[in-house]
This record gives C-alpha cells, structure tokens and sequence, in this order.
C-alpha cells in the first residue's frame, strides 16, 4: 500500500473527512443540536423493570420488551456483563435475572438455569453491592436492616460538617436525597414467594459480607486514596489485579468507623421514637422537588430518576400526582425501540451538549465555516444552552453562573468538562475571527458566542481546585474518607481533580490565548505533572482509560505553551507510540480500571484510536510512521456511509463499575483527526491565536479573574 503523505492518499483522507462531514449533517436535529444514542449496560433495563413492578405496572408492554433486551445482551456463559467482552458482573446479573423472572420467564428455562448456574458460581445474590440491595429490599427479598442506612438528616447537617451532602459528588447527591427517604420509610412492595430469588442465596442476608469498595478487601489500600486515614499514594504503574499494595488497616481507620456509624444509624431507625425524622423527611422532599425544576429528572440521570419515583410512592403520592408523571415522562423520554427485535432498552440520560460541541468542533476541523446554515443553527443552539441560573455548584464558589449541562435541561448541575468543550466549539467555529463573518447573521451569532466565552470562561476558571485541577461539578470535592461510607461501593463517593478533565480545561484555556505564566495555567500545569504515571501516561476517569486521558493531557499542555520537546510530553508520546497495534489502531478496555498493567491493551476502536493521532499530532509527530499508519487505519475503517464501526465502550460513567458507549464517538473523534492532520503545522496553536483575538474580553488582558454575582 501507498505511504500516506503523497497526493493520492491526501485526497483519500479529504474524501473521507466529506463523508464523514456529510454523514454529521445529516444526523442533525432541525433545532441545530446533535444527540446521539448513549448506551449502558444490563442494568438500565432491570432496574427499570424492578421499579415498574415496584409501582405495579408489571403488566406493561415495556416490561416484555427490556426483558427481551436483556435475553439478548446476556453472555454465552450464562451472566451480563458491565461492557461488550467484559466478564460476569454479580449486581447487574442478579438483577437481570430477577427482572425476567418477574417479566414471567420459566425459571427453568435455558436461559434462566444458564443465568442461574453463573450467578452461584460467582457468590449468588450474597456479593451484590449496596445499590442492588435497595432493590431486593424493595421487593422484599431482603431486610433492609441489610442496606446500609442513609438517613435523610444528612439534608440537615451544616456545611462546615466534615460528612453533609455538599461534600459528597453531585451524581451521589442526587441519589442519596431520594434515597434517604425510601431509607427511612422502606417501602416494600410484596411478591409472592415464587417470584423471588432465594434460589440465588448462598447464606441468609444476615450473613451476607459487609459491603466494600469494588476491587477493595479488608486492609488494603484504597486506589483512589492511601491505606485507611492516610494521603493518596501516587498510582502504581507496574502492579496488576490487586494495584494497591497491602497496608495494616489502623484500628480506627475510616471503613471501620463507618461501619460502626451504619450500626448506631440502623439503631436510631428502630427507635419508637425519632425527634429529628419528620423535619429532616420534610427537607429532603423539598430539595428533591425543587430540583425537579428546569431539568430532565432529578439530576438529569437515570439512578435519580428511578429512586424519585420510589421516594414519592413511600411519601404517599398518587400516581396523578404532576411531580409522579414528571418523573414517568422524563423516564419514559429515556426508553429506545428496536423496531427490528421488538425489544427496548434505557439510556441512562441524554447527551445532547456534548454531542453538539463535538460535532461543531469536528466540522469546524474540517473545513465547515461558521456561517453555513447548519453550523450557525449549532452554535445558536450551544449558546442559548449556557446555564445562567445558580445551582449547587454555589455551596462552594462565588461566581456569576455560566457553564453548559451534558443534558437539554439540567440547570442546578453545569459541569467543567461540558463547559470546556462548548467554549472551544464556540471559539473554534469563528477560529478567523469577525473578519470571517460573511453575513450580519453570522455577525449576531459571533458576538453572541464572544459574550457567552467570556462568561464560561470566568465560571470554568472559578470552579478550579486548590490542587490546581478540576473535577466535574463541583469545587474541592476531594474528601477521601467519604468512600469508605457503606454506601460507596459505586466508587464515585467524591468528584476530586482529574487528569483528563483538566487538561480538557487548560486545552480550552489555550484556545482562548492563555499560556504559560497565567496563574491558573500554571497551577493546573503542575497538577498534571505530578499526576503522570511513572511509565509517561494519564490516568483517564472519564474515558477509556490511559489512552483517552494520555491524548487529553498532551493536547492540553501544549494548548497552553509547553514546549513539544518538554520530557512529560516526551514520555506521553512515548508510551502511546508503545501501544499502537500492528494494524496501526489504538485500543484499550475498560478492564484497565481493574487491572492497570493491561493499560492500552484492548480491542482497537476508532475513537480511541483518533485520540491517539491526535495525542501525537500535539506533540508535534505529525508526520511520524505512527501516525501516518493510524491515519491509514481510520480511512480503511470507514463505512462508504462516511460512519465508523464501533461496539465497544470507550466512555467511562464510574470506573470499574460502570461504562458507556457513546454512538458518535467513531464519527466525530476520527473526523477531528482525519482533519487535523491534514493541516500542516497542526497542533493546538494552530486555531488558539486567532480565537483568542476574536474573543479577548475588552480592555482585559491574559488572566481574567472570576466575578462574584449571583450566587
């Protein structure tokens, strides 16, 4: 085959970035916005058929359909798993088999004595986390004295409190509000004993094990922090399954103490009499309606959707009540048809923002100018999308709102990553500036988008670490004890800085003309020096794994003037080079959260394999055999559609527990790639300085600071 780089080849990768160009269009929504499929695992569909049993729809048609979904996702040998090629995941199976047992599948069927057998072999129902529990707990196959407790007082405690629900992640607040009501009034809704699952019991529940982080056994260390009581260790690099060296757990460390809490809190809940409970009901109500309020469901996801409509069947609303059809409808707006199967499956929440500020920044790539019509309609849509309300984000930052939602509608929950990537869609479309607005729209929409770039900006940059990273949603939500908590075996008890998020931040912070010598570059720069693994790459907690968060942070360094031939950007380039496959892909599991050793390792996949070119092009290996090869890939890969084949999970909800496929990944990623690589000189600078005069504030200079408004 020809080496990429002589006409011929060129003109196959322009051709290939058309179809891919013409293939985005015409996914787009007439309102101008993108929204792709974004897809989970098994437990989308059970826990949505265990909660409609638990309101009493079992008979419904929907029920029949996501059990046919869940028939057609289980494994050969007998389980579900968290991601195509994972292995058995014990809660996801327990509940997929309850589930169709409840949907009215034969227990001894083939399918059902399969799950079955896989279930046992894996530690029955006995193994399953603290989520999965509420379930059974529910449907009373379990006590709930077997739950952890979540008492809903914890809506009372003060903000200087070390444990009050602003100190913990924004996605684990928004479940534990409702939760803490179904915690404290344990509903149950009783089956007849044929329809539950004692069958999948090694041991009474009394004696199932005490619940514990996944991947964590008593006395070791925890990976996302050091042993019980101690500071974060730097992440190991060479270690394997067990990644986190055995450590004495000190008498009284963290995991023990909060076990002796869940002790003393399931004690207050059997007594007669429990001063605090009704007011501390009352207030977890009202917080769980007011944010109700301009958004897709509590929390815009699905795990607060579910136990909102659980926490209002035990508060004694009828199913006519507007705040229960609220939450029926913004499930049901969550449900996908396979018109072909005849099966349904659940998107754990929609992802419109995200798509959109992708696709714009694909298409700007490659070579779409602000003023075509569909591109204007996207960015007209990014910008009435910025959130300019308060929301809980205000608990710990004094600045006028600004940032952009994953979803169409989450205003208390704007997050950095989001943010981020609408700012550099916005900056990118109108990369030459007004000059290249060729009409007085345009015109309109490019002062439009100036004002709202510089009031992102500000948030995003209010909303930075002490460490100098940042996390998702909220600010210095870094309290490592808070997940030994019983509860916080989702492995997502806290949204601390992250590698990949804050090199997204500092590469948008680049685009904007922010370099080198700007305090809040600086402080971030150094965070993500110190968070590079010994072997030169990034740990990536939003994607998978290494190589989404290698790609992310040489492309933010160099955004912002590290200089190419810097050793951290060195050892990164060196590492993706190490991992490129034979046919010139890249490819990593989400297995990698378990076992880091196997770090780049997987199946290769367009997206990942797009990061990677892009990773390198940053570092300046433009025209590298690597990535000539990797380009090669991607032009072989595409469909004549201009789309990309692509099963895999490559997005990241909570390591190690649970994964996404995100359907536009293979399109607009390899389309980012294809395009910068065709443009010589690529790199971040190439688009950052005549962004940053489009859209320097007037009368500002390099280091804008945060205002403090409305909140």
């Amino acid at each position: 085959m020809e080496t990429l780089g002589n006409g011929s080849q060129v003109k196959e990768v322009e051709q290939a970035i058309a179809r891919a160009r013409q293939w985005l269009f015409s996914q787009q929504h007439a309102d101008g916005y993108w929204v792709a499929e974004l897809e989970g695992d098994s437990i989308l569909q059970s826990e949505t058929i265990l909660l409609l049993v638990f309101l009493g729809r079992e008979d419904s048609d929907l029920v029949r359909r996501l059990a046919r979904r869940l028939l057609e996702t289980q494994l050969p040998g007998g389980g579900w798993a968290m991601y195509p090629g994972g292995g058995v995941e014990i809660s996801g199976s327990v509940k997929a088999y309850f589930a169709l047992k409840l949907a009215g599948c034969d227990v001894e069927s083939e399918p059902m004595v399969r799950a079955r057998r896989a279930i046992l072999a894996h530690g029955g129902a006995d193994a399953v986390n603290s989520y999965t529990r509420f379930f059974l707990a529910m449907l009373g196959q379990i006590p709930y004295s077997c739950c952890p407790a979540v008492p809903p007082e914890l809506v009372l405690l003060p903000r200087w409190f070390p444990v009050n629900l602003y100190a913990v992640s924004s996605w684990s607040r928004t479940i534990i509000v409702p939760l803490s009501i179904v915690s404290a009034l344990q509903p149950v809704r009783r089956l007849q004993p044929q329809q539950g699952i004692r069958e999948l019991f090694l041991k009474e529940p009394r004696h199932w094990p005490p619940l514990r982080r996944p991947g964590a056994r008593e006395g070791e260390r925890d990976c996302r922090g050091g042993a019980d009581g101690e500071a974060p260790p730097a992440r190991a690099a060479q270690q394997d399954a067990d990644p986190c060296p055995p450590a004495r757990e000190p008498m009284l460390g963290w995991t023990r103490f909060f076990r002796a809490v869940d002790h003393l809190l399931q004690g207050y809940q059997r007594l007669p009499w429990r001063p605090t409970r009704r007011r501390a009901l009352r207030a977890a109500e009202q917080w769980m309606l007011a944010r109700f309020e301009r958004s897709d469901g509590l929390g815009a996801i699905f795990p607060p959707i579910v136990f909102s409509l659980v926490a209002l069947r035990a508060l004694g609303y009828e199913d006519d009540r507007p705040e229960v059809r609220y939450c029926l409808r913004q499930l049901n707006d969550l449900v996908l048809e396979d018109p072909d199967s005849g099966s349904a499956r659940v998107q754990p929440c929609k992802s419109p923002v995200w798509d959109t500020a992708i696709a714009v920044r694909a298409l700007a790539a490659g070579g779409v100018d602000a003023d075509e019509p569909n591109m204007l309609r996207a960015l007209e849509w990014l910008i009435k999308q910025q959130i300019t309300r308060p929301g809980d984000w205000c608990e710990n930052v004094a600045a006028e709102p600004g940032g952009w939602c994953f979803e169409f509608h989450n205003d208390f929950y704007p997050d950095s990553d989001d943010t981020a990537m609408v700012l550099m869609a916005l900056a990118e479309a109108f990369r030459g500036g007004r000059e290249r607005a060729a009409n007085p729209k345009a015109e309109e929409v490019l002062a439009r988008a100036a004002a709202a770039i510089d009031r992102g900006m500000k948030w995003v940059v209010a909303m930075q670490n002490d460490d100098g990273g940042w996390g998702a949603f909220d600010r210095n939500n870094d309290r490592q004890f808070l997940c030994h908590v019983p509860f916080a075996d989702h492995n997502a008890m806290i949204d601390p800085s992250t590698p990949d998020l804050t090199a997204r931040v500092l590469e948008a912070l680049g685009r904007l003309g922010r370099r080198l010598g700007d305090p809040v570059v600086d402080r971030a720069v150094a965070y993500l020096r110190a968070a590079q693994e010994p072997d030169g790459a990034w740990f990536g907690r939003w994607g998978v794994n290494y190589v989404y968060g290698t790609w992310q942070t040489l492309v933010g360094l160099t955004a912002v003037g590290v200089p190419r031939d810097d050793p951290a950007v060195i050892a990164g380039a060196r590492w993706l080079l190490a991992h490129q496959q034979p046919s010139g892909a890249w490819g990593e599991s989400p297995d990698t959260y378990d076992h880091p050793r196997r770090r780049g390792q997987g199946p290769a996949t367009p997206s990942q394999t797009a990061w990677a070119v892009m990773g390198l092009i940053a570092a300046g290996l433009r025209d590298h055999p690597a990535v000539v090869h990797g380009i090669q890939y991607l032009i072989d890969q595409q469909r004549s559609d201009g789309a990309w084949r692509e099963p895999e999970f490559t997005g990241t909800g909570f390591p190690s527990v649970f994964y996404l496929r995100y359907h536009y990944y293979s399109i607009y990623f390899p389309l980012m790639a294809l395009a910068m690589w065709t443009q010589p000189g690529a790199g971040p600078d190439a688009a950052a300085r005549p962004a940053a005069r489009a859209f320097a504030p007037p009368g500002e200079g390099g280091s804008p600071r945060p205002s403090v408004g409305a909140c």
